[in-house]
């Protein structure tokens, strides 16, 4: 499949998307430090149960740089406690905040204003955060232009059959980069449709293909195996 081939239907996916869902209005969060301590906080667990920690972050006056870095590491994850993995979040979040101290004095303006070239492989550094989680805090809280790859895009765009089953994040996310404008708006609102999509109708089991807004986008005949259909 040539360039041109790949543009074209990722741009008519997202105009399927925005069509049927309209704008997703993400990532939900106050400020952009908000932001970044939900996507640490939403690995491995529902979005409902980050808000319940974030919400007892904020009665205690704790959504700051400077707040995070004074609390214990053990009161701090009693904070935590609604968003599971508790213990292992707290450290999470911990490193990110000595990360932010020790190289940007804790302002996150100074972080941000770095490259995303350069701020990238310093946030996969830290320990707890993976190419998905960086990439949503580049992409959400710093305004970065850059695709994140989760599980919901993955599904969609296997079942398209535009990318293989063992593809990789790089891969994956190439895809977009390199074929569709590099604009973190785009990018945004793009991400957001996928993740209503996968959590609708592109269900990992019982997808709801006849309702799917993504119907016949490709012309590729795939295989239907025991488990899942193809919305195609």
């Amino acid at each position: 499949m040539s360039l041109q081939d790949k543009s074209k239907i990722l741009k008519t996916i997202y105009r399927r998307l925005y069509q049927a869902f309209g704008a997703q209005n993400w990532w939900p969060g106050e400020t952009p430090f908000e932001v970044i301590i939900g996507a640490i906080l939403t690995q491995n667990t529902s979005w409902i149960n980050v808000e319940k920690a974030i919400g007892n972050l904020k009665k205690e006056n704790l959504l700051s740089p400077r707040a995070l870095k004074d609390i214990p590491l053990e009161k701090l994850a009693d904070k935590i406690r609604h968003s599971g993995y508790f213990n292992q979040k707290a450290k999470k979040l911990k490193a990110f905040i000595d990360f932010l101290f020790s190289n940007y004095c804790g302002n996150l303006e100074k972080m941000f204003s770095k490259e995303m070239h350069l701020l990238r492989p310093q946030l996969l550094e830290i320990k707890g955060i993976g190419n998905e989680t960086a990439d949503s805090i580049l992409l959400y809280a710093a305004d970065k232009p850059i695709f994140v790859i989760d599980a919901y895009t993955q599904r969609i765009l296997f079942r398209q059959q535009l990318i293989s089953e063992k593809a990789d994040y790089e891969e994956i996310q190439q895809l977009f980069m390199q074929n569709l404008p590099l604009d973190s708006e785009l990018f945004n609102e793009f991400h957001a449709l996928f993740v209503r999509l996968g959590k609708e109708i592109c269900k990992k089991r019982k997808p709801e293909c006849r309702r799917c807004p993504l119907k016949k986008v490709t012309s590729y005949q795939s295989p239907v195996n025991n488990e899942e259909k193809i919305c195609l």
